[in-house]
């Protein structure tokens, strides 16, 4: 990567730390890609009626766009999806055929280009295949199969082995702890940073500079300077409205030991592979410890700086052998787009860590999720805890948009005597998905959800856990984007007393959140107007 000019540096040093000045909206890329976008609509609008309906071949055309529009519902009709997915695209298709076509095309299928598809499976395959030949060559079993587990019941053992078969192992013996807030687990991020030995791997969809990043920062930088690889991988559109122009060749120029990545770099265009964000959120230090769950590296997921009340998030801590999967998930997505790969040998976790004896039932298994696979992997796991719960279900998320399947999961849960306690914010960060979040409630509440309000903030957290026996926190929403677009990532324990904290946390969470029923959450028939119209686009929230 070609290094930064001293100007340049400080240049992009100042545009960072004074990111809320009037700077932002000088420098900020959003608002150029937000008016060429905004450009590029009006023009294609204005260009499809001229051609449709002013020019000599205008009936022509009208004929055509009838054919393609019959093509484009009769393909969604016959397609194995979700079938609010394909009313809300063939509503829209059918009131502007030109718009709703070229849309779908763009948005509908929600998968990567196959340029991105096939870089990834192959840096994937390479990465599975080396680690493979490593531990055989060693002799250790680096399975980690389930067969006849100790201690867990057959439900749970499905769960592994799907999760096996995707490609994430489940680890027994490892250990999880969970924080109820961003500011507990960010001591213990630091601590971890400081203590690395050999290297330290970031991979985030939001950068921003504060106290946060600036903590983590400064020991990264004390760690290149004794040697310790580091590697950073974050999301160019995530961080759009915080970090600027270049901001990983700045990183790179800090140090030789620090090399950095933008993923999914944005361009101002109508693009397929723009669907598809890095949402998640990963710290590895030497292959034995992990931190994932919803906290981004900016000052409001430590509550440095409130922007929507209180943000409350949640995440877990993971030591042990379990962590190799972390490394494989930042590095199948690191290889696909860096010329200079690395070998992931290099960063596996050390040979004595081996898997315990699987006589305590107690499993964790991290996972991700990407629009790669055609299930998913996250809806999966969050699907089959709801459908094994006996006696609760508690889950936080901050958008609640749900297609029919897990709407449908959720009402027969309640239905058959289930406790299902559902969290959502009591101030949104974005109102229209907050309108759409609201919207989902009354067919739940009718079937005997309970769904809460978090009244001091935000909730942030995407966290589910179930019967006191297991629990997922990560980065999945439950909401299209997240279930369906985006690259998540995810932990399924058993750990007694990692669980038991998320219980804690969510009995806490209820005694300060509204407890909503129809009539505190009712609304008037303009407002259902307006929500029923904002449910027709809702797959693109």
């Amino acid at each position: 990567m070609k290094r930064l000019g001293e100007r340049k540096k400080k240049w992009i040093e100042r545009t960072a730390k004074n990111n809320r000045s009037y700077k932002l909206y000088l420098y900020n890329r959003f608002f150029t890609f937000l008016l060429l976008v905004l450009v590029q609509i009006v023009a294609y609008v204005f260009a499809a009626y001229l051609i449709v309906y002013e020019s000599p071949i205008a009936f022509g055309l009208q004929i055509a766009i009838a054919v393609l529009e019959l093509v484009m519902l009769l393909y969604l009709i016959n397609k194995n999806d979700r079938a609010a997915s394909k009313l809300n695209w063939i509503l829209l298709i059918l009131l502007a055929p030109v718009v709703g076509v070229v849309g779908y095309l763009l948005y509908g299928e929600g998968k990567p280009t196959r340029k991105m598809q096939k870089k990834i499976d192959v840096s994937r395959a390479e990465i599975r295949a080396r680690i493979t030949e490593h531990y055989t060559q060693k002799g250790i079993d680096g399975t980690q199969t389930t067969e006849n587990v100790h201690g867990c019941d057959r439900r749970d053992v499905g769960v592994a082995q799907y999760l096996s078969a995707c490609g994430y192992p489940s680890y027994y013996g490892d250990e999880v702890v969970y924080f109820e807030s961003g500011e507990k687990m960010f001591p213990n991020m630091l601590e971890a940073i400081e203590g690395a030995e050999q290297y330290i791997l970031l991979d985030y969809f939001i950068i921003a500079h504060g106290k946060m990043w600036e903590e983590i920062l400064r020991r990264i930088l004390e760690k290149a300077e004794q040697g310790i690889r580091v590697r950073i991988l974050y999301d160019d559109f995530g961080c759009m409205m915080t970090l600027p122009p270049k901001y990983d060749r700045y990183l790179e120029s800090l140090h030789e030991n620090i090399r950095c990545m933008t993923f999914n770099n944005v361009v101002p265009i109508f693009a397929v592979r723009m669907n598809n964000r890095d949402h998640r959120k990963i710290l590895v230090v030497d292959g034995k410890t992990a931190f994932t769950g919803g906290v981004n590296l900016a000052d409001e997921y430590i509550n440095e700086k409130q922007r929507f009340g209180y943000w409350k998030d949640t995440g877990v801590q993971i030591t042990g052998a379990s962590v190799r999967s972390f490394v494989e998930m930042f590095f199948y997505i690191w290889n696909a787009f860096r010329e200079d790969k690395e070998d992931v040998i290099a960063y596996l976790p050390p040979t004595s860590m081996k898997k315990a004896e699987k006589t305590s039932g107690t499993m964790c298994v991290p996972y991700d999720d990407s629009p790669l696979d055609k299930t998913s992997v996250g809806e999966f796991v969050y699907a089959d805890m709801i459908q094994r719960a006996k006696r609760y279900i508690y889950v936080f998320t901050p958008y609640l948009v749900l297609d029919d399947f897990l709407r449908t999961e959720l009402q027969m849960a309640a239905a058959r005597g289930v406790d299902v306690r559902i969290v959502t914010p009591g101030i949104p960060d974005k109102k229209a998905i907050y309108r759409v979040t609201r919207a989902n409630y009354p067919a739940l509440m009718k079937a005997g959800v309970k769904i809460y309000e978090y009244t001091p903030g935000f909730i942030h957290a995407k966290s589910m856990v179930c019967d006191d026996e297991y629990a997922a926190v990560g980065t999945i929403n439950l909401d299209y984007r997240s279930l369906y677009f985006h690259f998540e990532n995810a932990v399924y324990f058993t750990d007694k007393d990692a669980v038991a904290a998320v219980k804690r946390d969510a009995e806490s969470t209820f005694a300060v959140s509204k407890l909503c029923t129809p009539q505190n959450t009712k609304r008037s028939p303009f407002g259902r107007l307006i929500d029923a119209l904002l449910r027709v686009f809702e797959t693109l929230f």
